[in-house]
């Protein structure tokens, strides 16, 4: 089964849901980080990113498109590209069934690219506000990693069902600050692969609705492809409008 085809397949259930509602209740933000420095050392990093949230009664829909590229003395050190739909309905308050599709492209990560398509159980287990809450899911589903090069067993890609449990928490620390928490895990039942990725990070309001961000990643990786680290690590300041 080829992963590239059913995150098409989530794109195709998330487009419908989400443009079909009224646009008044779409919610959504742009972030670009750029550094250019020359003389001594020539270096350019590059990291851009839009986030789309659309919420009515029953159905919650998010997408998140990145990119990060980074150069020093004309060789590329960086290049990576990730795509994440995901589409919550909600059964009661609380309570919701998700459906999620990603896929990445890094250059430097060993795979060709990566994919998974997972689905299952999320609640709210705290909320104090709009912009105040903890969500947690738990589920399962399927990923296909496909490998830059044949691995030890003879194998082009890495395919095999997950489990996945994943966490969001956002803090108001004030009306023009808030700290946001992501963490998740995508455990593999075949070959014990398994992915982890956080995100710490502290936006707080410059003016309008331009806000400036710190963001902390950590991707780690329990078995990587031959040549890999099992480690990225990615720190970033940015701008960010909200829309």
């Amino acid at each position: 089964m080829d992963l590239r085809k059913a995150v098409a397949v989530t794109a195709v259930v998330f487009t419908p849901l989400a443009f079909g509602q009224d646009a008044d209740n779409w919610k959504g933000e742009t972030e670009l980080g750029v550094l250019i420095t020359s003389g001594n050392t020539e270096e350019t990093n590059i990291k851009g990113r839009l986030g789309l949230i659309h919420e009515v009664e029953t159905w919650r829909n998010t997408g998140e498109f990145r990119a990060n590229y980074s150069e020093t003395e004309d060789e590329t050190t960086a290049e990576k590209y990730l795509a994440t739909l995901e589409t919550n309905y909600k059964f009661s308050e609380n309570q919701y069934w998700f459906l999620r599709g990603a896929y990445e492209d890094d250059r430097f990560s060993g795979y060709d690219f990566e994919s998974s398509l997972t689905t299952g159980y999320g609640q709210r287990v705290w909320n104090s506000g709009e912009r105040s809450f903890l969500d947690l899911s738990a589920g399962a589903g399927y990923r296909y990693n496909k490998l830059e090069m044949v691995n030890a067993r003879g194998e082009d890609a890495e395919k095999e069902a997950i489990a996945r449990l994943a966490g969001q928490f956002d803090y108001a620390l004030s009306e023009n600050a808030l700290f946001r928490q992501r963490l998740s895990t995508e455990i593999g039942l075949d070959e014990n692969n398994t992915i982890t990725e956080s995100e710490t990070s502290l936006q707080a309001n410059v003016v309008g609705n331009l806000s400036m961000k710190a963001a902390f990643r950590v991707k780690h990786l329990s078995d990587p492809p031959a040549g890999s680290e099992d480690t990225d690590t990615e720190t970033s300041l940015s701008l960010l409008y909200g829309f």
